[in-house]
């Protein structure tokens, strides 16, 4: 299936999109789509039966806003550095270990919401991911294929980010993830039924429509289902908790100077294979 929340930002209804592209609504069967909910199979099913009998009414979705697939995320953990192709050309060594951080929930927008590039920023970069989606409560797991079983679904995420207060400004890299609307999310999430290989997925981003990122999941030094074995053993994750499982080549960061940093007015386009697109307009903060 692919769930949505369709509305003006903090009023979103949940909804589906059918298989003929039509935007189903949702919200007689449930509240909204969020950790609750996935966790729920039970309330799934009920989804699923009605989708198939074609018992969910149409939305009309002229002029409608896509906001997050996902509501009340509990955190957003990230992988740095997970691709072959991104270590070489930012000149790092493969990590022996998954590299962790966060970015907080309230970063998260929607994928065609705009995008504020930071005061004072001078190296605003875009990075396009497949985001995980946990279903299952998930605490010292013992396998990969562990892992993929407590995944809910999959989702498009953009970590933007901002690379002088990643990495010049000391301390950890949260300065440089958290700023306001760093993390669009969207526009499904997709269960992990429709997905039966994140490790062969395509991803792209373009920006002012040159193709920037062409990358495949196959480059992950970490694969799905290992970054959520590896992450259970040191925090537990929840169902509605989000995974951000890095970015393949392409970024700013590892072209050679001057280096295209994102600017006010750039338009950035991002897509995953079977995951939807995005689209955003960068505005100054």
């Amino acid at each position: 299936m692919k769930l949505l929340r369709v509305g003006t930002a903090g009023r979103e209804r949940p909804a589906l999109l059918d298989p003929d592209g039509t935007l189903r609504d949702l919200s007689g069967l449930v509240a909204d789509i969020d950790g609750t909910l996935l966790a729920d199979e039970d309330a799934l099913g009920r989804i699923r039966s009605a989708a198939a009998a074609g018992d969910l009414p149409a939305l009309d979705a002229t002029g409608l806003r896509t906001g997050p697939p996902l509501a009340r995320i509990g955190k957003i953990v990230c992988i740095g550095l997970n691709y072959h192709d991104h270590a070489r050309e930012t000149g790092a060594e493969p990590p022996a270990e998954p590299v962790i951080f966060f970015k907080a929930p309230d970063t998260v927008v929607g994928p065609d919401d705009t995008v504020l590039i930071p005061r004072g920023s001078v190296k605003t970069d875009w990075e396009v991911e497949l985001a995980v989606v946990i279903g299952r409560t998930a605490r010292y797991l013992e396998s990969a294929e562990e892992g993929l079983a407590h995944v809910a679904g999959y989702a498009v995420a953009h970590d933007v980010s901002e690379r002088e207060f990643q990495t010049e400004r000391g301390g950890t890299w949260d300065k440089g993830k958290n700023c306001e609307t760093f993390n669009p999310l969207g526009p499904w999430l997709v269960t992990a039924d429709e997905v039966p290989d994140p490790q062969n997925l395509s991803l792209w981003l373009w920006v002012n429509g040159e193709l920037k990122q062409d990358g495949t999941t196959a480059e992950q030094i970490f694969p799905v289902g290992e970054v959520v074995r590896y992450v259970s053993r040191f925090m537990t994750l929840y169902p509605g908790d989000v995974v951000n499982t890095g970015t393949p080549a392409g970024v700013a960061m590892g072209r050679p100077e001057p280096k295209p940093y994102l600017r006010a007015g750039d338009v950035v386009e991002l897509e995953v294979t079977g995951l939807g697109r995005q689209r955003q307009v960068l505005a100054q903060a």
